[in-house]
């Protein structure tokens, strides 16, 4: 049986949303062990550190570009058409919105991806700030916060097409794209074993990498067997969680797709990963003046992220690895918002300071 005959017998929607499960179920656990992480690791960085935790968002981001790339130079993947690189593209929202999420993800103590990995290992503190990030998103997308959302991306755009490809001045070439994944995977791997990282754990980093390429090759797949019109996409969190909530309030059903199955998906893998290495935890806010901490994060990675195109790994490693040029614009502006934010907000406290208020220093 072909993948067309289970697209006809299935559906396009039902497929779709077995496929995002089978990626957030690879996603999640593989997340969750190899404790993947962009804001440990540009906290690390801004420190002054090249340590385990920039290891391991190496790994996975090298790993994520290399894989799809490979893909492409193997003709099974096609992301020509895909929203990131055929819309037009907002360089103002990418650099405000990416340094405002890097910025809240620093305060939330992780991003958008990493919340809701911790929600699903106990983490009641990660779950509702996850819940503020996704209702912040959605009104910045539909609500009341998009009309302020539009006018800072109207701010300075770029036509879709080869200009808002960073491979367009070398023809498009994938293989120079495997390239530039290797200049990443491999300083990673390099730092991994330098820092004495288990091999599972680095296997893991590497496999987050894989479920974005996954994602990728599955949507085209998909796309190329059906009759219907399939959006070519990959591993997102904002936008498709705050789909997947308005949903579950507003509909009786929730509409099959690829998003759909993703965040249920990431949620499980993370939980039976949990599950099955014991760390398992319920956790919870201590003391109100990190609540309010965890409120601001949240409320800068709902606007942040709908402004930049993505979070962390929707516009930072989905986006990255088919090199959408914004992508990579506003993962270095969340690096930047992240770095600055640290040397203002945390390096200023002293450990019996953040201990008062809930917090922990970042290691």
């Amino acid at each position: 049986m072909t993948l067309g005959d289970v697209v006809e017998q299935l559906g396009d929607g039902t497929v779709l949303a077995l496929a995002g499960l089978a990626i957030g179920l690879a996603f999640g656990a593989f997340a969750q062990q190899s404790r993947f992480c962009l804001r440990a690791a540009t906290v690390e960085v801004s420190r002054g550190a090249l340590g385990p935790k920039l290891a391991i968002w190496l790994v996975a981001f090298g790993a994520a570009v290399v894989a799809t790339q490979g893909l492409i130079v193997a003709g099974l993947l096609d992301v020509s058409h895909a929203r990131q690189l055929v819309a037009r593209g907002s360089v103002s929202g990418a650099l405000l919105g990416g340094a405002m999420f890097g910025a809240g993800m620093v305060l939330a103590r992780g991003c958008a991806s990493r919340l809701l990995v911790l929600s699903a290992t106990g983490n009641l503190r990660a779950l509702v700030t996850g819940l503020i990030v996704t209702l912040v998103a959605q009104a910045s997308f539909r609500g009341a916060l998009s009309p302020a959302r539009e006018w800072f991306a109207q701010l300075w755009t770029i036509e879709g097409g080869a200009q808002r490809s960073l491979l367009g001045p070398f023809g498009g070439s994938a293989l120079v794209g495997v390239a530039i994944g290797l200049a990443w995977l491999m300083p990673g791997l390099w730092l991994a074993r330098r820092h004495g990282i288990g091999a599972w754990q680095w296997i893991a980093a590497a496999g987050v990498g894989l479920a974005v390429a996954g994602g990728w090759a599955v949507t085209f797949w998909i796309s190329q067997a059906s009759f219907e019109p399939v959006a070519v996409k990959s591993v997102s969190f904002t936008g498709p969680s705050a789909d997947t909530l308005m949903a579950l309030i507003n509909m009786p059903s929730i509409p099959l797709g690829f998003d759909a199955g993703l965040i249920p998906g990431v949620f499980l893998g993370s939980l039976f990963a949990a599950v099955a290495t014991r760390e398992l935890e319920l956790q919870g806010y201590e003391g109100g003046a990190s609540m309010i901490r965890y409120i601001v994060g949240a409320v800068l990675m709902g606007f942040g992220s709908m402004l930049a195109g993505g979070c962390a790994v929707g516009a930072g490693v989905t986006g990255g690895a088919i090199f959408a040029s914004t992508a990579w614009l506003a993962l270095v502006a969340m690096w930047a918002g992240a770095g600055l934010t640290d040397l203002l907000v945390d390096r200023g406290l002293s450990g019996p300071a953040m201990q008062r208020d809930g917090l922990r220093p970042s290691s």
